[in-house]
């Protein structure tokens, strides 16, 4: 049997997990891997680079799961700073430019994975490219803000969006003693919670120290005599600043495929079926950040950017493309993060995503403790729970509080994924000891108070 080769455009977590789940599969001599990376680093945490710019992490390298030389010495030909510039679909090749000599050379494949990940969204504003405006997708963003950080004289920083990025980059500056102001479009901050929860990471954020402004929409960046950033603009006034951090969100990357003809969804991701394989295309795959997902919940394409789900991605992918078979179902949308010591946690839908797909909802908003209210040192946490009215269907929740707070979304991310009830839910077993939990665990009381809201909507 002859030899293929699989070519895999994208050196991060979906792409370098299908490569290597393939190579477990497949020795060198049924199939040859074929990497491309542009960037100088792969298979790296993404999700870590806050956790690094703020001082938690001490090392860049601690980010890194596997090096470009363990890649190869798995047999991998993984070529760094090489960017992929056109897939030729018809005859089955990609075009790919050394970015250190400016060589271009044509490359066959067999089978293509696209793992293009996302890109930070920039919007087209003047002087948004000056000096001293970060964004904070990869390593080498990263390192370029600390970079700056070290060097700028003041200490006044504004962060541009109020979503996760955003607020865990506040926290990061807040750390290396600058001066916060975070500038959100909405009302409130994390939009991907509802606004009665976002009010109390507002009221939290404040607290730190961190100016929060809603309502602002950023007009301009600008600049001084020396061209670096000296201000945010918006509708109203302007914000002093020696260094700018844009955490507006990202947007799929999925320019080469949008080229290539490949078919993309609403939100401008590639569009596969359970197996990770792009529809209408019988040897391309994608996963990660680049593509598109059933929502289990609202039964709607949805793109979630998270490394979760790209590495599960890559497994599957990795699987298909080696000879073995995985599907991915689709996904709830939970997501966690943190600024300082508070913790904020999603799954499912809010009730603006409830709207939109014509569901019928009620709401049920419980506060309780994160532990027994005796036990020492326990802290409040809000959670918020969403179901269907009449049938009492789970739709989402939401968490904000303290340490503990969290990680309990994960119950309701199984329920989700379950469709039950939240009538069942009030009978989960779950874990209970003082130090962990009152004995009706949060999540439980706000599922018997949705039971509740669920009876009196009928």
């Amino acid at each position: 049997m002859a030899t293929q080769r699989l070519v895999v455009i994208g050196g991060d977590a979906a792409g370098m997990s299908a490569a290597s789940q393939a190579r477990r599969l497949k020795n060198p001599d049924e199939l040859e891997i074929v990497a491309f990376e542009r960037g100088h680093f792969s298979s790296y945490s993404a999700c870590g680079i806050p956790y690094w710019v703020g001082g938690d992490v001490t090392r860049r390298d601690d980010l890194i799961a596997r090096t470009p030389a363990e890649h190869r010495e798995r047999a991998i030909d993984l070529r760094m700073r090489t960017e992929v510039t056109e897939i030729d679909v018809e005859g089955g090749r990609v075009l790919a430019r050394d970015l250190e000599t400016g060589d271009e050379a044509w490359t066959g494949y067999d089978k293509l994975v696209v793992a293009t990940g996302a890109r930070p969204v920039r919007p087209p504003l003047p002087g948004i490219d000056a000096p001293g405006v970060h964004g904070v997708q990869t390593l080498d963003d990263g390192q370029y803000l600390l970079d700056t950080l070290d060097a700028v004289e003041g200490r006044r920083a504004v962060v541009v969006g109020a979503g996760y990025i955003g607020v865990e980059m506040a926290e990061a500056l807040l750390k290396h003693g600058f001066q916060v102001t975070v500038l959100n479009r909405g009302e409130q901050p994390m939009a991907t919670l509802d606004p009665d929860m976002g009010r109390l990471v507002h009221r939290a954020m404040d607290g730190l120290g961190i100016t929060t402004v809603g309502g602002a929409e950023v007009t301009k960046i600008l600049t001084g005599d020396d061209g670096r950033v000296r201000a945010v603009a918006t509708q109203d006034t302007e914000y002093p600043a020696d260094v700018v951090v844009l955490g507006i969100g990202v947007e799929p990357e999925t320019t080469l495929a949008r080229a290539a003809g490949l078919p993309l969804g609403v939100y401008g991701g590639l569009l596969t079926d359970l197996a990770m394989r792009v529809r209408g295309h019988e040897n391309i795959w994608a996963g990660g950040d680049c593509v598109e997902v059933l929502d289990l919940v609202s039964g709607r394409e949805r793109h979630i950017a998270l490394g979760t789900h790209a590495n599960k991605h890559g497994q599957i992918v990795g699987s298909n493309v080696g000879g073995g078979y995985g599907t991915f179902p689709g996904v709830v949308g939970t997501a966690v993060s943190k600024v300082c010591d508070l913790e904020i946690a999603r799954t499912g839908l809010r009730e603006k995503d409830a709207l939109k797909v014509g569901l019928q909802y009620v709401t049920a908003t419980v506060e309780s403790t994160n532990s027994a209210g005796y036990y020492p040192g326990a802290t409040l946490m809000t959670v918020k729970m969403l179901a269907e009215r009449r049938t009492g269907r789970l739709l989402g929740v939401q968490i904000v509080g303290r340490e503990g707070s969290a990680k309990r979304v994960d119950i309701a991310a199984v329920a989700l994924t379950a469709g039950m009830t939240v009538e069942q839910m009030t009978l989960l077993d779950l874990g209970y000891a003082p130090p962990f939990s009152p004995v009706w665990d949060p999540v439980l009381v706000a599922a018997r108070k949705a039971v509740t809201a669920v009876r009196q909507g009928i």
